[in-house]
């Protein structure tokens, strides 16, 4: 789950190189932006780590459903940040060059709209549908609730969530098979891609596994929803892991 950028180098006039208060500012904002992927990587590792141990204690039927929503819907707050933190990177990654070939950092921004982006439309995507995973987790602590319920407040936004992590996912892997470069790094955001899809993909599985039968009020394959959960999970923590190795700035 975590989040894809392709940023790629800018020219830097000789005048800004020369200058040391360009320097200054420039190395404050990419110090700026390798802390936000900080942040981001870590909220992805805790909360995959806190979805694979909520899906452990699920399956070992310890403490109770309670216990085991508690943990998820703090892994949702994990998730939920981590993908606004790379929102954040995308929305403050955005370089311009005036025509005397100095290169400006823009103000620091929140929230950007670049829906021809493929990283930003990638990233909006994941977001929402952390939200709408959100949402799920909200209402699987309510408790008591009918079947019918269960497939309205619980099940319905967490399909919806799955849905949008793949087509994430997916759009990410299209942007880096159209803008393929050799190096490092592109093995690296590779990598990234194909195991935060995995973990989306394991998560659908656990979805539709997790559906309750209609007559009985049972999940399909509690075990498969469970076991899919717990690795897709580690999927995502995984793929947090991978994007500490990140650098972001403002190369020169």
């Amino acid at each position: 789950m975590a989040s894809h950028r392709r940023t790629p180098p800018s020219r830097v006039g000789p005048a800004a190189a020369a200058d040391p208060s360009w320097a200054s500012s420039t190395g404050a904002v990419a110090r700026r932006l390798r802390a936000i992927n900080a942040v981001s990587a870590t909220a992805f590792v805790l909360g995959g780590s806190l979805f694979a141990l909520g899906a452990a204690l699920a399956q070992g039927d310890v403490g109770g459903p309670r216990l085991a929503a508690s943990v998820y819907l703090t892994g949702g707050v994990f998730f939920t940040t981590g993908a606004y933190a790379a929102l954040l990177l995308i929305a403050n990654s955005r370089r311009g060059e005036d025509p005397d070939g100095i290169l400006r950092t823009p103000p620091w921004r929140w929230w950007s709209l670049e829906p021809g982006k493929p990283d930003w439309a990638s990233g909006v995507t994941l977001f929402v549908g952390t939200l709408f995973f959100f949402v799920s987790l909200m209402d699987a602590l309510i408790g008591d609730l009918s079947v019918a319920q269960v497939h309205r407040l619980v099940w319905s936004p967490e399909f919806v969530g799955c849905i949008l992590f793949l087509v994430s996912g997916q759009i990410t892997l299209v942007a880096l098979w159209r803008g393929r470069r050799p190096g490092a790094h592109e093995r690296l955001e590779w990598a990234m891609a194909l195991v935060n899809q995995l973990g989306s993909v394991l998560f659908m599985v656990a979805a539709v596994a997790a559906f309750l039968r209609p007559a009985t009020g049972d999940e399909l394959a509690v075990g498969v929803a469970n076991w899919s959960t717990l690795t897709g999970a580690l999927c995502f923590a995984v793929a947090g892991a991978m994007q500490e190795l990140e650098r972001p700035g403002l190369p020169g």
